[in-house]
């Protein structure tokens, strides 16, 4: 599929430098680009970039000053980042079936499933009792969704979804492949045999409205109520949310952290890959957690930035760090201060014992 230079400008509601009519097919890095590839520069160190790439159409801020002749068609926008990131969201969906609408064979659809407009369901895919679509929901293939499921307009599901009973997703939602929304909890009580008894989990997953799961993420169920994701919230691929979890709005988690039962996390928050929380503890509004740390209890003040594991400031944790890097030259010289200690009170006994006689 091509498009013309004029059609892109007017999709970002961009000026026109050069000709209107050159044809793109894809998209590609400025460096990297082809004559049949659109290309943007918005960090200065590529500018040099404009001047010598092979795009036939680049996108460019409109401040950007061109000094040298170029061949390829530009298109002046106010942010050319954020023109060129809603460019590939179309692309993405254009090459990924983003416009695909019905039903496919073979699949299960329960009779009381409730379906809304211009939707999509992929084969083999599992829609249970009583589950409610919003319009324009797309179901890529092989998913499970559970009885009483709700999913709200323009939520997307790819393939492989397992979204368990009562689960509740609001409107663009994306779950990426093999995410499982509703597993149970971790919950045994120990008996006096020294076995376990499994405790049941009845309550739910909410997934507010705006949220993006990546792939093969767990979010367990709650004992009793629910494990809710907020409005706005990111979360990477591999990560591990706990029953009755609360991750509050706009909150960013990188691959592989874990965050144990009970846990609130609040707004705004920005935690690192491979972090570690405990259950049952409360991190303020604002907190950012450096990579591989481990926190073991609450974190009341907001906008607190920490590291380490336990995790604390992450200014001290620095300062912590440097020393325990210097502890073998630390040592060295407190060993000859007790030398020189040494020696010194020696000397001094030695002089007060001539003294006395």
């Amino acid at each position: 599929m091509q498009f013309t230079a004029q059609q892109i400008a007017i999709l970002l509601q961009g000026r026109l430098e050069g000709d209107a009519t050159v044809k793109v097919s894809h998209v590609a890095k400025i460096e990297e680009a082809d004559s049949d590839a659109l290309s943007f520069i918005a960090n200065p160190k590529y500018e040099e970039y404009l001047y010598t790439s092979k795009a036939s159409i680049i996108i460019v801020n409109e401040s950007l000053e061109i000094i040298k002749p170029i061949t390829a068609t530009v298109i002046r926008v106010p942010d050319a980042y954020s023109s060129f990131a809603l460019l590939l969201e179309k692309y993405s969906e254009i090459i990924s079936g983003g416009n695909k609408t019905g039903i496919e064979q073979p699949s299960f659809i329960a009779p009381s499933a409730q379906l809304g407009k211009d939707i999509y369901i992929g084969a083999f895919t599992y829609i249970g009792e009583n589950v409610t679509l919003g319009d324009g929901v797309k179901i890529y293939p092989g998913c499970y969704i559970g009885n009483n499921v709700v999913i709200g307009d323009n939520t997307k599901i790819y393939a492989g979804v397992k979204v368990y009973d009562e689960c509740k997703l609001g409107k663009k939602v994306v779950l990426h492949s093999g995410t499982v929304i509703g597993g149970d909890g971790f919950g045994f009580a120990p008996l006096n045999d020294g076995s376990y008894k499994k405790l049941a989990q009845i309550g739910n997953v909410i997934i507010e409205d705006d949220v993006e799961i990546g792939a093969n993420t767990t979010i367990d169920r709650a004992t009793m109520g629910s494990t809710i994701i907020r409005k706005g919230v990111k979360l990477d691929n591999l990560i591990q949310i706990a029953h009755n979890v609360e991750i509050g709005e706009n909150t960013v988690i990188a691959a592989q952290t874990g965050i144990s039962g009970s846990t609130k996390v609040g707004k705004n928050c920005v935690i690192g890959g491979q972090v570690g929380m405990v259950g049952h503890i409360q991190i303020a509004d604002g907190t950012r957690i450096n990579a591989q740390s481990g926190l073991s209890k609450s974190i009341i003040a907001p906008n607190t930035v920490l590291n380490g594991s336990p995790a604390f400031d992450y200014k001290n944790s620095l300062k912590s760090q440097a020393i325990f890097r210097n502890l073998p030259e630390l040592q060295q010289r407190l060993l000859r201060l007790e030398e020189t200690v040494a020696e010194l009170t020696s000397l001094l006994s030695t002089q007060n014992l001539e003294y006395k006689k």
